[in-house]
C-alpha cells in the first residue's frame, strides 16, 4: 500500500513571529483520502514503523502567501527551452533582489503547453527546511498550493479553499485571496467558488505527478547512500558462503586425491600379489618388482631403456654415428660415437643428461679424421 501525507508548511511571516498555527494535514492511502486534520494528529498515524513502505511519500504544501503562480505561453518552444525562458522572464519581472529569490519553472508535458512558474524567497525556503528538520521531517517535494487549483475558464475566475487558504485562481495565475485586491484584478470577470470535491480531485492529481517542486536548484536535497539492511545481511551471508567454498574445494580435492592415491595403491598391491610377491603396500611392491627384473636383466636395466634414449639424442644430431654399442647386466650401455666435430658429440652427450643419465666420455681422434668418443650411460639415473 503507497501512503501520502499531505503537510501545509506554515507562512513564512508566522514562522518569522514564532506564532505558526497547527498545520493542516491530509492523509493518502492508494489514492483514497483516510484521514486529515487541523493539528498534530498525522504524528502517530504516519510514524508508525509497521506501516512504512517503499511508497511512502511525504509532501509538503507551501502557504500560496508566500509562493504565487503565473503560466506563462511560449508556444514555439521545446518544453525544456520553455522552462528555461519562463525562469528567466520571470525573474525579469520580479520586484527586490533577484539573488533573494527563488524561482522554480515546471517543464510542460508538452510542446506549445503553459509553463508553471513559481516565485518565492531564499529565507522562505530556509525557514520551511528549518522547519521541517526539527520534526524530523524529510519531504519527497515541496508543492505550492496554488498550483493544485484547476483553471477556470478563459473569462472567470476560481476561489477555493486549500488548507485553510482561499486562493484564487485565474487562466494565467493563482495568488492568495484579498477582499480588497480581487476585484481590482478580477475586473468585469466573475469570481466562483470552486466545488470542494472538485479541488480534491485536483488535488489528488496534483499529488500523483506534481507540475513543480520548489526543492530544486541550489534547495535539490543532496543525494544520500543509504544501506539496505536486508541487502547487508544478504551480502554478508554470500561472503560467508563464498568463503567456506573457497575452504572446501581445496579440502575435498586432496580427499579425493588420497582416495585415489589409495585405490591405485591397493590395486598395485593386489596386481604383485598375482604375481607372488606379497607386500604391505606399493612403494614394497614396486621395490620387490624392480629387484626381480634387475636379476632378471629387464625393466629399467634393460637394453631398450638407455638404448632408446640415445638413439633420441642422436636424433636432433645428425653429423652422430655410432660405431660401436654394448650393454651390461648392471644397467649400463657402452658406445663409441663418431662425428665430424667435437660439439656434435657433446650436444648428444648433453641431450642424455638432459634426461637425467650418467654419463661418462673418453674422446680419441678416428683413423678417417673424425673425432670419436667412448662413452658409458648408466641405464638408471
Amino acid at each position: 500500500m503507497s501512503r501520502v501525507l499531505l503537510l501545509w508548511l506554515p507562512t513564512a511571516a508566522a514562522l518569522d513571529e514564532g506564532t505558526g498555527p497547527d498545520s493542516a494535514w491530509l492523509r493518502v492511502d492508494d489514492g483514497v483520502i483516510v484521514d486529515s486534520g487541523q493539528d498534530d494528529g498525522w504524528v502517530g498515524a504516519w510514524e508508525k514503523p509497521q506501516d512504512d513502505g517503499p511508497d511512502d511519500r511525504l509532501i509538503a504544501i507551501a502557504p500560496a502567501a508566500d509562493v504565487p503562480l503565473r503560466w506563462l505561453h511560449y508556444p514555439d518552444a521545446a518544453p525544456a527551452q520553455a522552462a528555461a525562458a519562463a525562469r528567466i522572464d520571470t525573474l525579469k519581472n520580479s520586484l527586490g533582489d533577484a539573488a533573494a529569490l527563488h524561482v522554480v519553472a515546471g517543464q510542460p508535458a508538452g510542446g506549445g503547453q503553459a509553463v508553471p512558474v513559481a516565485v518565492t524567497t531564499h529565507a522562505a525556503m530556509t525557514a520551511w527546511t528549518d522547519w521541517l528538520k526539527a520534526r524530523g521531517l524529510s519531504p519527497a517535494a515541496i508543492v505550492p498550493a496554488a498550483v493544485a487549483v484547476p483553471p477556470p475558464e478563459p473569462d472567470a475566475l476560481w476561489t477555493a479553499d486549500v488548507g485553510g487558504e482561499q486562493i484564487v485562481r485565474s487562466a494565467d495565475r493563482a495568488w492568495l485571496s484579498d477582499p480588497e485586491l480581487d476585484p481590482l484584478i478580477a475586473g468585469g470577470h466573475s469570481v466562483a467558488p470552486l466545488d470542494a470535491d472538485r479541488m480534491r480531485e485536483a488535488l489528488l492529481l496534483t499529488l500523483a505527478a506534481p507540475p513543480l517542486d520548489l526543492l530544486s536548484g541550489g534547495w535539490k536535497p543532496k543525494r544520500r547512500w543509504s544501506v539496505d539492511p536486508a541487502m547487508l545481511r544478504l551480502a554478508k551471508r554470500l561472503f560467508i558462503a563464498l568463503v567456506v567454498v573457497s575452504l572446501l574445494i581445496p579440502v575435498i580435492y586432496a580427499l579425493r586425491l588420497t582416495s585415489d592415491t589409495n585405490r591405485a595403491d591397493n590395486a598395485v598391491v593386489a596386481m604383485a600379489k598375482k604375481a607372488g610377491i606379497a607386500a604391505t603396500d606399493a612403494t614394497a611392491a614396486e621395490a620387490e618388482l624392480d629387484r626381480r627384473l634387475a636379476a632378471a636383466g629387464g625393466g629399467p636395466l634393460a637394453f631398450s631403456v638407455p638404448a632408446s634414449a640415445l638413439y633420441d639424442a642422436m636424433g636432433d644430431a645428425p653429423g652422430v654415428s655410432l660405431k660401436t654399442l654394448s650393454h651390461r647386466t648392471d644397467g649400463t650401455l657402452t658406445t663409441t660415437l663418431a662425428a665430424p666435430r667435437v660439439e656434435d658429440i657433446n650436444q648428444v652427450l648433453l641431450a642424455l643428461q638432459a634426461r637425467g643419465y650418467r654419463i661418462t666420455a673418453q674422446p680419441m681422434a678416428g683413423n678417417d679424421g673424425q673425432q670419436m668418443a667412448n662413452i658409458t650411460i648408466r641405464a638408471v639415473p
